[in-house]
């Protein structure tokens, strides 16, 4: 579509993208792999993760570089797929040496995506193993594709109003320095586009400061399905507040090409949920699990400050882009097909 946003975080030099999917059940993963290995970081800032391995990405820890990174579906059952990813790596002796073995480190994060399609069947290790056997340098494909397969947006009233959403990814250049990200998009909130901007009429003062901040692309639908609720509006009231469950994540990576070290890659991480906060509201509730790795393979000389910045617009765009290229599925729209009334 001509509103997707330009390049992917395989524009990285080293970085590797392969998807897993299961479109009938509605579920899969996505590995993305870095074989030479990279400075690893990430940041949660939701308080509802599921995670793998997110303690050893601090600074201080002995294991600063990691293999690959998983983003899955299937909740908790889906940080199976690791072990798939992992049997890749050893097999062809990608690790950190201990000595006696070759352990990779694969990071991870899932979503929840149980709501759409089959809940029994979630990704396992065989998936996580396809998809290393399917990553390549060239893997562009967004939408319902890997971790975005089941993911969906605009949960405040249930999935009976929500939107199907999924994976998307982007990059963005300075000089010589590549930013890219990957994001599967399964977020409470709504999707607005910040360059949009409404008619404000017939709005209260609120509104209208929440309008003209971005037009809502997808998210909760209204009772009439001719436009939006406007999650951030309604949670005000007290009416919605019994319809909350902790069934949503945003989860991404960002790599760069940057020579950064690993408290460095850990604030471009935090960063990046910055892009995360612009185009998804509200973000980083109680109800979501949103978690951004960062990976820097250290090839180009730059600023963390520049790498920040930019890593906040390419997981911006990366969501954009999830939202934008996911098709209909599980009796849901999205934002390509809804057409929500003026």
């Amino acid at each position: 579509m001509d509103k997707l946003a330009p390049g992917s975080i395989t524009d990285v030099e080293g970085i590797e993208v392969g998807h897993a999917t299961n479109l009938s059940a509605l579920t899969g993963c996505t590995v993305v792999l870095c074989r030479k290995g990279a400075i690893a970081g990430g940041a949660v800032r939701g308080l509802a993760p599921g995670t793998r391995e997110t303690d050893l990405l601090r600074p201080g820890t002995r294991v600063e570089m990691a293999h690959a990174i998983l983003l899955t579906g299937g909740s908790a059952f889906g940080l199976a797929a690791a072990d798939g990813v992992m049997r890749y790596l050893e097999e062809r002796g990608i690790g950190f040496d201990t000595g006696v073995a070759r352990v990779p480190i694969v990071p991870g994060a899932v979503l929840f995506d149980l709501g759409l399609g089959d809940p029994t069947v979630r990704p396992d290790a065989s998936m996580g193993y396809a998809a290393c056997q399917a990553a390549s340098a060239g893997e562009q494909r967004q939408g319902n594709i890997g971790a975005g397969t089941g993911a969906t947006v605009g949960k405040l009233m249930g999935m009976a109003r929500a939107m199907k959403a999924g994976l998307g990814t982007a990059s963005v250049r300075a000089g010589r320095l590549i930013v890219g990200a990957i994001v599967a998009v399964n977020a409470f909130g709504d999707v607005v586009d910040p360059s949009s901007r409404q008619v404000l009429l017939h709005h209260t003062i609120n509104e209208q400061q929440n309008l003209s901040n971005g037009q809502i692309i997808a998210g909760t639908r209204n009772a009439g399905n001719d436009g939006f609720l406007n999650t951030a509006l309604a949670l005000r009231s007290a009416v919605v507040r019994s319809a909350l469950a902790l069934k949503n994540t945003v989860i991404g990576v960002v790599a760069t090409n940057a020579r950064l070290d690993v408290a460095q890659v850990n604030e471009v991480a935090a960063a990046a949920h910055d892009g995360l906060a612009r185009v998804v509201r509200p973000a980083h509730t109680l109800f979501d699990g949103d978690t951004l790795f960062a990976l820097a393979t250290g090839k180009v000389r730059a600023h963390q400050v520049l790498v920040s910045d930019m890593a906040a617009e390419a997981v911006a765009l990366a969501i954009l882009n999830g939202v934008w290229s996911a098709e209909d599925a599980g009796d849901l729209p999205a934002a390509r097909s809804f057409s929500p009334h003026p």
